[in-house]
């Protein structure tokens, strides 16, 4: 299993931290068929997207290859983040098992269950934006401020303006106002 014609079969192992064994999942892995050589690994969280291990399979993966995991939550610990994942091995070409789980993406049942899990992501995308309108509704209706309090006051927009229009130069009313240019061209985009 491990080279038919130019395809390569890898595996991929990750724990959250040191303390943690990958004996585990290289056994399960060998025990499966990937040649230990071709098993990349990680000792990072899964809500971490960028993983040098990983980065490096990614890299490493041509069309037709296969792809071993013994969970799919090694892959990730986000349903949106192993979606994505997913994503990205699909528009390769790169087939996918997990052994726990039996997923097989080179199966129509395994593209189905990719299907779903892509629903879950959006779903779950949904539910976040959702939860966050909420919030920010509640927060308003008390009265609080929503996202970034503004650098500047209103008598300070006032004054940066009256400044500009004595005919001070952005440089030196920004240097005035101990504030950048581009945080005075945000709150006087135009003066006279």
């Amino acid at each position: 299993m491990a080279n038919t014609s130019n395809t390569t079969v890898f595996g991929y192992i990750r724990v959250s931290t040191k303390k943690q064994s990958t004996d585990q999942q290289i056994d399960a892995l060998i025990a499966a068929g990937v040649p230990a050589e071709n098993i990349y690994g990680d000792v990072i969280s899964g809500a971490k997207w960028d993983r040098d291990g990983l980065d490096q399979l990614k890299r490493n993966l041509r069309k037709d290859d296969t792809l071993v995991v013994v969970a799919l939550d090694r892959l990730g610990r986000s349903l949106s983040e192993m979606v994505k994942l997913l994503e990205f091995l699909v528009n390769k070409g790169v087939k996918l098992r997990t052994l726990r789980e039996g997923i097989d993406l080179s199966t129509p049942t395994g593209r189905m269950i990719a299907g779903i899990f892509a629903s879950l992501a959006e779903y779950e995308r949904a539910l976040i934006i959702e939860r966050a309108e909420v919030a920010r509704e509640a927060a308003r209706a008390r009265g609080k401020q929503i996202g970034r309090t503004p650098k500047l006051t209103a008598e300070q927009i006032a004054d940066a303006t009256t400044l500009l229009a004595s005919g001070k130069s952005r440089v030196s009313v920004a240097k005035s106002m101990n504030i950048s240019r581009a945080t005075l061209y945000r709150a006087v985009p135009i003066h006279m």
